[in-house]
């Protein structure tokens, strides 16, 4: 037995790693090659795989880790401070979505259970290839970016109450009442784990904090993730139901970051095998006996719920070009969708034949969201009537804000270094242009008004429009030496005259990187133990012109001297971070800081208000006198738990 799991583990992953760098490289939501996975190596495509306990055991592991990470991210001061966008345009749109389809669903003859589950299925859509997209687009933080969010995140909350049903399992032929039970039972537990996470998690947290061992906090927080979708899953109801409780808890602590990054990659790779096991799932001979219903639900889920969403934002007050874009960002189902109706498959609530088309139907309309996200503007626009813009992708918007700069520098890499970097350069009121691959990064720092784009500087279309031939200097910043290499050679044939200064982490691909063309290389290790030299020379009495020309051979000689070192047993990289950090907190309309002046705002002693931004206009260290206003972008300056805090406070007022 061992062994024809283990074989078939390796067939799995094996099959996994191919099929998802080929999504990768044709630039496809992994999600769809993980289904594709489960479809060819399944018992309806080439046999290799049985749809057995083992498997579903791994991917049900995996939508526990899913819930839980869900959980981790919801904050309900930020569900309040948009309720009118969440709770109204996101809960019209589950209520109505679902309804609407569960009553068709039961007039097609569907039980009343698995007509419940195919109206959630129906409400659904992707998270992950939306927002993902929308950041690469830089389009988050507009009003239909916003609104699209806003709707995702009530439909993973509104998760919950479908888990419940299917967790239950109620008969097959019992009717409408017998759905009551298990909400019954399940608000029981959600008030049980949330008053004991209140009063247990934050001082046993603390308890394993103290003890400073990584690998003791990891295990403890995937304790806690298992502890708790066991305990719900005793009680007769979903697994992931229980996770998500103790995510939603453990992410008012300030332990929140942490046990995030310790639990993600066992979620992303558990959940890849819960993808593949829905392929499993698929049967293409049904698909294709079944192929004009297949479209006509694809284009359900694509034109009938993009009419749902445009009315209700029309409703909820968005201006139609608004709705429009939100209505095309949304027209597709989802991951919770595939996990609804596969469960509801499994557990014999939803008949085979109606699965099968559910299946397909969700999964292309997911295969087609990429492409309506992307054009969302050119079809609102199309079908309002208004004129076309030119679709120039994120080249246009850098090339738009930066044709007018000469002589600057473009820095590739806005992390702390780069950051650092802009901030001398505005000192000296040098202009610049950042490029960057991390969407909140971008988006946050936009919204304080700073000249930063999505864009990967390993393509010359970007570097191009960044304005690279036009510039004086270029800084790479990140640490990663392949695409710093690539970056590096492709600027210097745009601009042989341009000044390329290129920060690393060590000197393994120093002499690459000063082949390629660039000026400088600053290793960190290197530079810091030269610099740290130098100082203690001067300090012990050496002319500092001497030491000064000493460091200039020592860097012309590529720090020849210093790359020669005895290795020890216990090296590691530094593990102390800055703990200090920087975070900007947008104020919509209904925010309790609205209308108040800083004076009025008690943010405690941890956390300080750097500057405001209003209108287009930073203003830093603002007096105590200034009334914020609706549309303000409040920067904090403090540590990760007390920004959370007072991010909390500023919205709802919540000490």
């Amino acid at each position: 037995m061992e062994r024809d799991f283990f074989t078939s583990l390796l067939i799995l992953l094996a099959t996994a790693v191919v099929v998802v760098w080929a999504f990768r490289r044709l630039r496809l939501p992994p999600i769809l090659g993980y289904l594709v996975v489960g479809a060819l190596v399944g018992p309806h495509g080439f046999g290799w795989l049985p749809d057995n306990e083992q498997t579903r055991f791994l991917a049900e592991l995996g939508v526990v880790f899913l819930m839980f990470t869900v959980g981790l991210e919801f904050t309900l001061p930020e569900l309040l401070a948009n309720r009118r966008l969440v709770l109204g345009l996101g809960g019209s749109e589950v209520l109505l979505g679902t309804l609407l389809a569960a009553t068709l669903a039961w007039w097609l003859g569907v039980p009343p259970q698995g007509a419940v589950l195919v109206g959630g299925a129906f409400a659904m859509s992707s998270t992950a290839i939306v927002v993902r997209q929308l950041a690469e687009q830089m389009e988050l933080s507009t009003r239909h970016g916003r609104a699209a969010v806003a709707v995702l995140l009530l439909q993973d909350l509104a998760t919950l109450p479908f888990l419940i049903l299917l967790g239950s399992a109620p008969e097959a032929g019992a009717g409408w009442l017998a759905l009551a039970a298990p909400f019954v039972k399940g608000l029981a537990v959600f008030a049980l784990l949330f008053l004991a996470g209140r009063w247990l998690a934050r001082p046993l947290l603390h308890w394993v904090a103290s003890v400073h061992s990584n690998e003791l906090f990891m295990l403890f927080a995937l304790l806690i993730v298992v502890a708790s979708a066991t305990l719900v899953h005793l009680a007769g109801l979903s697994a992931p139901l229980g996770a998500f409780l103790a995510g939603m808890v453990l992410g008012e602590t300030e332990f929140r970051h942490q046990i995030e990054a310790d639990v993600r990659p066992f979620q992303e790779v558990l959940l890849g095998l819960f993808f593949a096991t829905v392929g499993m799932l698929l049967d293409p001979l049904q698909m294709l006996s079944n192929g004009p219903w297949v479209v006509l639900v694809t284009l359900a889920f694509v034109v009938g719920k993009g009419l749902l969403v445009a009315l209700l934002a029309r409703i909820f007050g968005e201006r139609p070009a608004v709705g429009l874009r939100t209505a095309a960002c949304l027209a597709q189902g989802g991951e919770f969708g595939l996990l609804l109706v596969a469960g509801g498959l499994q557990a014999g609530l939803i008949p085979q034949p109606h699965g099968q088309v559910l299946l397909a139907a969700i999964i292309a309309s997911m295969a087609l969201a990429p492409i309506l996200v992307r054009f969302n503007d050119a079809l609102a626009r199309r079908i309002a009537g208004l004129p076309q813009r030119i679709q120039t992708g994120p080249e246009g918007l850098i090339e738009q804000e930066s044709r007018e700069l000469q002589g600057h520098v473009v820095i590739v890499g806005y992390a702390r270094i780069g950051q650092n970097v802009a901030t001398l350069l505005q000192e000296d009121s040098y202009d610049f242009v950042a490029l960057d691959l991390d969407p909140a990064r971008v988006r946050e720092t936009r919204e304080m008004g700073q000249p930063v784009f999505y864009g990967d500087a390993t393509r010359e279309s970007i570097l191009r429009a960044a304005g690279v031939e036009r510039a004086r200097a270029l800084v790479v910043t990140h640490g990663r030496p392949g695409a710093a290499v690539r970056t590096v050679a492709l600027a210097r044939r745009l601009n042989p005259d341009l000044v390329i200064l290129v920060r690393t982490r060590d000197d393994t691909h120093l002499a690459e990187l000063l082949d390629a063309g660039a000026t400088e290389v600053l290793a960190e290790g290197l530079e810091a133990s030269l610099l740290l030299g130098a100082q203690l020379l001067v300090l012990l009495g050496r002319p500092e012109s001497e030491v000064a020309e000493r460091v200039a051979a020592i860097r012309a000689d590529r720090y020849h001297l210093l790359r020669e070192f005895i290795h020890g047993a216990e090296e590691g990289e530094e593990e102390q971070r800055y703990r200090v950090h920087l975070h900007a907190v947008p104020l919509p309309r209904d925010a309790f800081a609205v209308g108040r002046r800083l004076a009025e705002l008690d943010l405690g002693g941890e956390v300080q208000i750097s500057a405001v931004r209003r209108a287009g206009i930073t203003v830093p260290a603002p007096t105590a006198d200034t009334r914020l206003r609706e549309g303000d972008v409040v920067l904090l300056r403090g540590r990760p738990e007390a920004l959370e805090r007072a991010e909390s406070y500023l919205l709802t007022g919540a000490p």
